[in-house]
């Protein structure tokens, strides 16, 4: 009896239950079927399916739980981590700052890195010196340049130009610049609360009351007398009389589509002012196509300029080059680009500069070509980065005057 009850347990043990799938694996079993082939049985879920492959800089909750089979691992696998295709997003900082790039939308720019103003500068005068521009020196590159070509066309033939006028005008720029700035943001102060690219300044953003800025022009205008004085008694009165231009350019904004062109004639005095310094006079011949010369330039550099605010000009009503000449612009500004070029040739051929100065001349031509051929008008990035470049427009000028001064 008992046997016959271990035999029929053992018959129950070796029989195969509804749900298990066997195969025999016979030569005759197998010879048959691979001639009548059945579709293999799909495989038995083993574990719970893993999740998708999270990237390593996406944060993950603390209540997650990576399933266990993970969780053996120091680290947790990403398809976008390993992949090495054209198709991974490039995360470098201010890669799509403005446009370029196609698809849906850019992502937001990088925060600029501090400047030098904001990592060394005393916190207690550290608004002064945004106030001044101190942390964007191309302002001062721009307005020094044109002294400096004044200067050096004025020196004696075959001489290096005068260092300390040089070196007189060199600060009188950073600090009449300096001095400019502060005008404008008084003036503009209730305008640059609605700008994007100005809301951050001194007075717009509180930080500096109005007072307080103009005890600091105050204090500007003082130091820049005491230049003013180091000259003679011509030059005195032509520099005295600039400050006119300077107290008046912000309100040009609000009467004229051309305060660009107003700039010019404020930006440009140097070109007579240097030359003056050093001859205790003005020849018309040279210095006027070279004050020319200026104003056209500060009309291309400014007109790039302002398109990064046209949006904003036209929500708040202030008025520039760049609304004015709209979709044209780039015909304007090359105008505008082959008037200052003829106009220095003219200065440096009545200054008699010797054959240097052409071949420096040809290359700030290309320069300034660049500019107006490559400029993305619609792109603010890309107008500001023009714009930074006249710096290297001015150092080619200047360093043509200054090679043709010495070999005339």
């Amino acid at each position: 009896m008992a046997s016959s009850l271990f035999i029929r347990a053992a018959r129950k043990l070796r029989a195969p239950t509804p749900t298990s799938t066997s195969i025999s694996l016979s030569p005759l079993s197998l010879l048959s079927h691979l001639q009548n082939p059945s579709p293999l049985p799909a495989p038995q879920t083993l574990a719970p399916s893993l999740p998708p492959a999270i990237h390593p800089s996406t944060w993950i909750a603390p209540s997650t739980r990576s399933p266990r089979i993970l969780r053996r691992f120091p680290f947790e696998l990403s398809v976008a981590s390993i992949s090495s295709s054209s198709g991974t997003a490039d995360e470098r900082p201010g890669r799509a700052a403005d446009g370029g790039g196609g698809g849906g939308g850019s992502p937001a720019p990088a925060a600029p890195a501090p400047s030098w103003v904001e990592l060394y500068v005393p916190a207690s005068v550290r608004p002064y010196a945004l106030l001044a521009r101190l942390d964007k020196p191309i302002g001062t590159w721009l307005l020094a340049w044109p002294c400096m070509w004044s200067i050096t066309m004025a020196a004696t033939p075959g001489e290096l130009p005068n260092l300390k006028m040089l070196a007189l005008f060199g600060c009188g720029a950073v600090l009449l610049r300096g001095a400019g700035c502060t005008i404008n943001d008084l003036l503009d102060r209730d305008i640059d609360k609605k700008v994007e690219r100005t809301k951050s300044r001194p007075f717009a953003s509180g930080i500096l009351t109005p007072f307080e800025g103009l005890s600091f022009l105050g204090f500007q205008l003082l130091l820049g007398l005491g230049i003013l004085l180091q000259l003679n008694n011509y030059s005195r009165v032509l520099g005295a009389s600039s400050l006119f231009l300077v107290f008046s350019y912000p309100l040009m904004k609000r009467l004229t589509f051309w305060p660009q062109a107003y700039l010019g004639l404020t930006f440009n005095w140097g070109a007579l002012l240097g030359w003056a310094a050093i001859k205790e006079s003005l020849d018309p011949s040279i210095v006027l196509p070279l004050y020319t010369a200026g104003v056209c330039w500060t009309l291309v550099y400014d007109t790039i300029y302002a398109h990064q605010d046209k949006e904003d000009d036209l929500k708040v009503g202030v008025k520039s080059t760049a609304l004015r000449f709209g979709s044209l612009t780039e015909y304007w500004i090359t105008g505008f680009g082959a008037a200052c070029i003829s106009s220095l040739a003219l200065s440096g051929y009545n200054a008699e500069l010797a054959w240097p100065f052409y071949p420096f001349l040809i290359a700030a031509s290309g320069q300034l070509a660049w500019q107006i051929l490559t400029v993305d008008l619609s792109n603010r990035a890309d107008c500001n980065r023009k714009f930074v470049s006249n710096k290297w427009f001015g150092a080619l000028v200047f360093s043509g005057i200054l090679f043709g001064r010495l070999a005339s």
